[in-house]
């Protein structure tokens, strides 16, 4: 029999720990002190650089790999128990003409304002997140449609209304654009395809003047060729479990 040579432990100042102190310090995190223990100090770090993995390092915001988890999730729960969920994509009006007249840290500024005034406006169990570039997302879990569509009008006027102070001299207002899209109930989407049925809506709007908010309603969304083969593959294979087992009772009785 081999022997295994027992594990040493863990010698931390032979880890090369300043960047990741470094990155959890600007995300706020609190470690504990070096000399509270090895294992806490460790634990300490890598809890806190998984919790930066999955938010958008500028606005604090879910980032897009924590948002698709959450999608995704969300698809099962609506294809297991038929309950309304609504998928909200946004996106600044002209944020190109921001950088490029006042700079890019003036950009930054109103992608973190409209951040925390999306995050203003939903319930705690509502996921927002940075989609990419100045694109926001927000899943709302449990969510009828008159409730979506009014929570997407508060927060397109909330936007509006904003007073971005970029700097002493100059303040910013932006408008934006909104498409949503319910989940199909019952059935087993994928998480692509409702990105672009919201992603359709979002670009409706722009193309009907932006500043305003389109959403494909639950009770006329059409089940794709994609979907429904997710449907019926799943059905046969439970009709074909079930017509097994019903040979194999047969076969003990004959």
């Amino acid at each position: 029999m081999t022997s295994v040579a027992p594990t040493s432990p863990i010698d931390l100042n032979a880890l090369r720990l300043n960047d990741a102190r470094a990155l959890l310090d600007h995300g706020g995190a609190q470690l504990p002190a070096p000399e509270a223990g090895s294992l806490a100090y460790l634990q300490g770090i890598i809890d806190g650089l998984c919790e930066l993995s999955l938010r958008d390092p500028l606005t604090g915001l879910a980032n897009q790999r924590h948002f698709r988890a959450v999608l995704a999730r969300e698809i099962e729960i609506v294809a297991r128990s038929g309950n309304s969920a609504l998928l909200l994509m946004l996106d600044i009006d002209h944020f190109k003409q921001v950088n490029d007249t006042h700079g890019h840290l003036a950009g930054d500024k109103v992608l973190q304002a409209v951040a925390r005034c999306i995050s203003a406006c939903v319930r705690p169990q509502d996921t927002v997140a940075r989609y990419g570039g100045e694109e926001f997302a927000i899943v709302m879990p449990d969510c009828q449609a008159a409730y979506g569509e009014a929570v997407a009008e508060r927060i397109r006027q909330s936007v509006a209304a904003l007073t971005i102070v970029v700097s002493p001299v100059l303040s910013l207002q932006v408008t934006a654009s909104f498409g949503g899209a319910f989940a199909p109930m019952w059935v087993r989407s994928t998480t692509d395809l409702w990105i672009e049925r919201a992603d359709t809506q979002l670009y409706l709007a722009k193309a009907q003047g932006r500043n305003r908010v389109c959403i494909d309603h639950q009770q006329v969304i059409s089940v794709s060729a994609e979907e429904k083969s997710l449907l019926f593959s799943s059905l046969a294979l439970v009709d074909g479990a079930w017509r097994d087992g019903l040979d194999s009772s047969m076969q003990r009785f004959s």
